[in-house]
């Protein structure tokens, strides 16, 4: 089975701070680190698991998409399209404060620019990735809601709305809920989509609101929860770390699960996996610090 990422690679500016700035003020850095970051981080999380990952997207000419495909190349994971001539790969600048919280500001590059004559055709074995940062670009969400409703059944499709999900427009979130087998966000995301605070009672909301997805509900240190269709919504449990930086954890659980579930195991398992492998990436400075299949296998055998 292999990973069909239809996301956006892009480059992540990440500064450290004691606090944010107030409006029209600033603040000192205590360091600053330039590293791949976006989808990436989900393909990085799943190749170190041992699924094969393709990347389908955009990427530019210029420093920041020479470091993209640097990363890629280092990281063992394959591009589909060469690189846009006249755009550069886009940027995000993160804000880690001593918490752990990061907040980010996002510029646009060429990943911002795929075309439905661009995207490929899958194999019936593939998983395919699609995140809600996709939707909020014009021209990728003209080209990725016709290619979306005309998948094979039996291609599965994983989706991560992303902290934008409220400005996803209406039909192009109604054509993912009405075609993806797996939903997978934050609390404070599925909140932002059904308004309920809990997130059981928000992963339900979320399953009845597709057609066929199960769905999964992060709940940071707690875990996430899951709604798979026919059973009760269970909480899977996390694990208990001393967090340095969130950057990347909901990318270093996306992208275990979803090697877990290529690999066949079922989706609590996979999810069990998927907790461990991001409260291990929090244990790490950076965006892209997921564990090894060997590092997630040590970790939970020492349970």
């Amino acid at each position: 089975m292999r990973l069909l990422h239809l996301g956006n690679v892009v480059i992540d500016l990440v500064l450290t701070v004691g606090d944010l700035p107030a409006r029209g003020g600033d603040v000192i850095a205590s360091s600053t680190t330039t590293t791949p970051g976006g989808g990436f981080n989900v393909m990085a999380a799943a190749v170190r698991q041992g699924l094969p990952t393709l990347y389908a997207g955009a990427h530019g000419t210029g420093p920041f998409g020479t470091q993209a495909r640097e990363a890629l190349a280092a990281a063992g994971i394959k591009w589909l399209h060469p690189a846009r001539e006249d755009l550069d790969t886009g940027f995000v600048v993160t804000l880690v404060d001593p918490t752990g919280e990061r907040t980010f500001v996002t510029s646009r590059g060429a990943e911002a620019t795929l075309t439905g004559d661009e995207l490929p055709a899958p194999r019936d074995d593939d998983l395919v990735y699609l995140s809600g940062y996709s939707l909020l670009h014009d021209s990728n969400r003209a080209a990725l809601i016709p290619w979306l409703t005309k998948l094979p059944e039996d291609v599965e499709v994983f989706f991560d709305p992303g902290p934008l999900v409220s400005e996803i427009p209406g039909h192009a979130l109604e054509a993912v809920l009405d075609r993806v087998d797996w939903w997978s966000s934050n609390a404070a995301e599925a909140t932002m989509l059904t308004g309920l605070a809990d997130p059981a009672d928000a992963a339900r909301a979320v399953r009845r609101r597709t057609c066929r997805a199960d769905v999964l509900v992060r709940t940071g240190p707690g875990g996430c929860v899951l709604a798979v269709r026919g059973q009760d919504v269970t909480q899977v449990y996390g694990f208990a770390v001393q967090a340095v930086d969130l950057n990347g954890a909901g990318d270093a659980h996306a992208g275990a699960f979803l090697a877990g579930i290529a690999q066949g195991k079922e989706p609590a398992e996979a999810a069990r996996r998927a907790n461990a492998a991001a409260a291990l990436a929090v244990t790490r400075r950076g965006p892209a610090t997921a564990p090894t299949r060997d590092e997630l296998e040590a970790y939970l055998r020492g349970l």
